[in-house]
């Protein structure tokens, strides 16, 4: 499962035939469904790469498709390829996430550049993620005492006014702003600021201070 795929989901044979085999010529590792439904009956959580969506088949179509994907919190980039594209739609799949829409027939080589695009994408998307994970796991780990020290410190607070708030030592206040670097693997307390708004979550908001 730590390997890209390009799932390919598509009711018609002779498509996702062509499209497999694009897609191993270039390289690529590659999963066919016929259904919204047999693919999501084998999706996990732990896998990852692009989906080429068919936009209208039997049953659960591709939009359907695409919800529940967001639904179980899958981020993975998706594609969709229709013959049947109208703008309405084409918004609704793009306001959902989707990464791009294809009109059938598609060019192969267009195509094949979009997947690469996309698997770029997924992996930014699995770098940031484990980095947030890490932030997170870093500021939980915490004890009351750092979390006390850290809630002053990024407001600027002094080492001395920390101590005094807090009732310890200055040298106390130090150790425990090493321990925080330590733990969050961060070159200073104050680099949280960028760090956090790099990834899109403040340590005020883990810290719940809003």
């Amino acid at each position: 499962m730590n390997e890209a795929t390009v799932f390919v989901v598509d009711d018609d044979a002779a498509v996702r035939a062509g499209i497999a085999l694009l897609l191993e010529t270039a390289g690529l590792r590659h999963e066919c469904h016929a259904s919204g439904e047999d693919f999501l009956a084998a999706w996990h959580p732990l896998r990852f790469g692009c989906v080429l969506l068919d936009l209208r088949m039997q049953g659960m179509d591709g939009i359907a498709t695409q919800e529940e994907l967001t639904r179980r919190g899958s981020h993975m980039p998706v594609i969709f390829l229709s013959a049947f594209g109208d703008v309405p739609t084409t918004v609704r799949a793009m306001r959902g996430g989707a990464l791009d829409f294809m009109t059938k027939p598609v060019d192969g080589g267009q195509l094949v550049s979009r997947v690469f695009q996309a698997l770029r994408t997924s992996e930014q998307d699995r770098n940031v993620a484990a980095a947030v994970a890490r932030y997170r796991a870093g500021v939980a780990s915490l004890t009351e005492r750092e979390r006390s020290v850290l809630a002053l410190a990024i407001t600027g607070s002094a080492n001395k006014a920390i101590a005094d708030q807090l009732g310890i030592s200055s040298r106390t206040v130090e150790v425990h702003r090493a321990h925080i670097v330590l733990k969050l693997g961060i070159g200073s307390v104050m680099e949280l600021h960028t760090h956090g708004e790099s990834l899109g979550v403040t340590v005020h908001e883990l810290l719940g201070l809003g």
